[in-house]
């Protein structure tokens, strides 16, 4: 009997990506997040997890040296679009603290995920940088843009995802392809939870609803409220039928009439998460978690492809 594979992760968020690597297969040793209301999500929704409430520039990785598996979503300000993109500059830019815990802790596989603005040519020398930097720990080192939509997952959410493998593993990483199944569409995801106050117009909202959701943006803890973003992303879900300048609490009513907002719960789903996660009783947090989060569908497809890679037993097999 094979023994669980073991996995350490920083800046966990809300718990994205650490509930797609643990229905991967990832027994999380560690999950390192800095703010204590993420904190108290991820203790809320899986008590067994050893959440470490600190800052990541104070986590020492020696004490996890061997572990199968380094993984995390390090701030995507610095790169995004929707900042100033500072890149290396930006203080709030994580990649040094994943290089010195990737040489305490000489994972067997690393994962890091961040926004498609990484691969800006702006970013070109600093992101050769950080590559060759992981390759010269001895690894074997991928990188790919992934869309969420291609997983299941009833939005676009492009993401850069590294992935290291280190060598003298046997197996080889392949990134995982996308489902066969077709787009799941904004309508199809959420016709039930429109329905759940009997909403007489649900199933009409949801046959126009016939795309995938724009990204869901959470906004930093200054900025972003409960709502589904700036004007050209309320644009967007405008056109799927969604009114955008706001959160609602519930469902619409059976009488309900005009164009609907969606719940938490509903933009939950729409990032991927099971409706048993809980984000709390505050919208404005809820929203931020939720929107800043990694789709668990696409972190399970990567971690099944890493597992495969780690538990690799025939040569002319490739995972």
């Amino acid at each position: 009997m094979r023994r669980p594979l073991t996995c350490v992760e920083i800046c966990a968020g809300a718990g994205g990506q650490a509930l797609g690597l643990a229905l991967a297969g990832f027994v999380h040793v560690a999950l390192v997040e800095y703010e204590e209301e993420y904190c108290k999500t991820l203790k809320m929704n899986r008590p067994e997890w050893n959440v470490i409430c600190e800052d990541v520039k104070k986590f020492e990785g020696k004490k996890y040296k061997g572990i199968d598996l380094l993984a995390g979503g390090v701030p995507c300000p610095p790169f995004s679009i929707a900042g100033k993109q500072l890149g290396k500059d930006d203080e709030r830019d994580l990649f040094p603290e994943a290089l010195r815990l990737i040489k305490e802790m000489l994972p067997r596989a690393i994962m890091l995920e961040n926004v498609r603005g990484f691969l800006d040519s702006a970013f070109n020398e600093y992101r050769k940088y950080i590559l060759s930097s992981i390759e010269e720990l001895g690894y074997d080192v991928n990188i790919k843009l992934l869309n969420a939509s291609d997983f299941g997952v009833p939005q676009l959410r492009p993401r850069v995802v590294i992935v290291a493998i280190k060598r003298g593993e046997l197996g080889t990483f392949i990134y995982p392809e996308p489902l066969d199944n077709g787009k799941l569409t904004v309508g199809e995801a959420l016709v039930d939870l429109m329905s759940a106050n009997k909403w007489v117009g649900a199933k009409k909202w949801a046959k126009g609803a016939d795309k995938i959701a724009p990204t869901l943006v959470g906004g930093s803890k200054k900025h972003g409220g409960p709502d589904l973003g700036p004007v050209r992303a309320r644009q967007a879900w405008a056109e799927l039928g969604v009114d955008g300048r706001g959160v609602a609490n519930d469902a619409p009513a059976e009488d309900f009439d005009g164009m609907p907002r969606l719940t938490s719960r509903m933009l939950a789903r729409i990032q991927g998460f099971p409706d048993t996660w809980y984000f709390g009783k505050t919208k404005t947090a809820a929203c931020r978690m939720i929107g800043n989060a990694f789709p668990p569908p696409v972190a399970m497809a990567v971690g099944k492809k890493i597992k495969e890679c780690l538990e690799y037993e025939d040569i002319d097999r490739k995972c």
